[in-house]
């Protein structure tokens, strides 16, 4: 944890299709925009054997670091992105989560702002369930839950497109195929919310 100086704030993620980094990418836009912090781009470790993945038709993952989460003491706040599995955080992510045991023990998450960014295939396929079923690792941990409301404005309550995305947090929809990609409303929510969160990280450790 910074006590001076640069406010870091990992960015920390799981993605299957690529549609999460791409939101990821936006929220990093908007963390690095704010003066006086910085994003800190890493990806959850994948757990599927690359068989699988092959016969899934994934993508290779972005070129992005791998966290360790004895490193995690050491943020000002969370961004966790990653998408669904039926209301909740998938495997992949679960997995970092269940990895914490010994921070949970010491505390030394505790008081730390996170926010969530999640995407699902359809509309009603569970974005706001997957970010409350997440909260209980949040709770546990001491954190504290920063989401963005209807900060974004307008734009939220357009009704003229098919839109991811709530007052919990930033989305998107994939498709049943994960043709479809974000929307440039979807990912102008993302810039915003990480704006808005790093805003929030520089006043809760002012």
């Amino acid at each position: 944890m910074s006590t001076t100086g640069t406010k870091k704030i990992y960015v920390i993620f799981y993605t299957t299709y690529g549609h999460i980094y791409k939101l990821v990418e936006e929220a990093v836009k908007g963390i690095n925009s704010v003066p006086g912090s910085e994003a800190v781009v890493l990806q959850v470790p994948e757990t599927l054997p690359e068989g699988v993945l092959q016969k899934m038709h994934a993508p290779p993952k972005p070129d992005v670091p791998t966290v360790d989460v004895h490193d995690l003491p050491t943020a000002d706040g969370f961004v966790f992105a990653f998408p669904t599995r039926y209301g909740i955080a998938p495997a992949q992510f679960k997995a970092f989560m269940d990895a914490t045991g010994q921070l949970w023990q010491s505390g030394a998450l505790v008081g730390k702002p996170v926010t969530f960014i999640t995407s699902t295939a359809s509309q009603g396929g569970g974005q706001e369930a997957t970010i409350l079923t997440s909260l209980p690792f949040v709770a546990a941990h001491g954190m504290i839950w920063v989401p963005p409301g209807y900060s974004a404005g307008e734009s939220m309550f357009g009704l003229d497109e098919v839109r991811g995305g709530s007052g919990y947090g930033a989305g998107t929809f994939a498709g049943a195929t994960g043709a479809r990609q974000p929307s440039s409303n979807e990912l102008k929510q993302a810039e915003h919310q990480g704006k808005y969160f790093a805003g929030k990280v520089l006043l809760l450790s002012a």
